[in-house]
């Protein structure tokens, strides 16, 4: 019991690091966005996607490490951003890093030009609801039977919308 207590202690004080995401980290970052959603995307698609100048990525890391934990890719057209994905790996889920890394996404979206940001969420996916909502961002609109999930199902989309400062 101690060991599981001072484990989860350690694990929750881990120390972050975002960093700007590369073309070297699709094979992990494929493999962190296909633990989270039924569909995920292969090598040579997340290849693709961090190799296009419209796509800003962000890859999140233990500080001092090189290995990948979770990611934020958004496509940049104009003053607006879609964002693409955000996922973390299953074992860092809950630790902070989610925040820390859309928080700092964001700032760079902003930085670029970005004025507003849009996604969309499956309405079951209660966490990712909460965090876009401590965000500020709020539904404006909704998509039917948008993502296919593991079962064969259909799940619908919530599509959200942010105002960048």
């Amino acid at each position: 019991m101690f060991w599981w207590f001072w484990g989860a202690y350690l694990s929750r004080s881990t120390v972050w690091a975002v960093e700007p995401a590369d073309a070297g980290d699709a094979d992990e970052l494929a493999a962190i966005h296909a633990s989270a959603f039924a569909r995920g995307w292969s090598i040579d698609e997340m290849d693709a996607l961090l190799n296009d100048r419209s796509v800003v990525g962000c890859v999140l890391r233990r500080e001092g490490s090189e290995r990948p934990h979770g990611f934020a890719l958004s496509r940049v057209a104009e003053d607006e951003a879609e964002v693409l994905s955000v996922a973390v790996a299953e074992a860092r889920r809950g630790l902070g890093g989610g925040a820390l890394l859309l928080s700092q996404h964001l700032g760079r979206l902003s930085n670029r030009g970005v004025r507003r940001v849009v996604l969309e969420v499956d309405e079951d996916n209660a966490p990712a609801l909460a965090l876009y909502g401590r965000f500020g961002f709020t539904q404006v609109g909704r998509r039917p039977a948008y993502y296919a999930k593991a079962d064969g199902t259909r799940a619908a989309a919530h599509v959200l919308a942010l105002e960048l400062p």
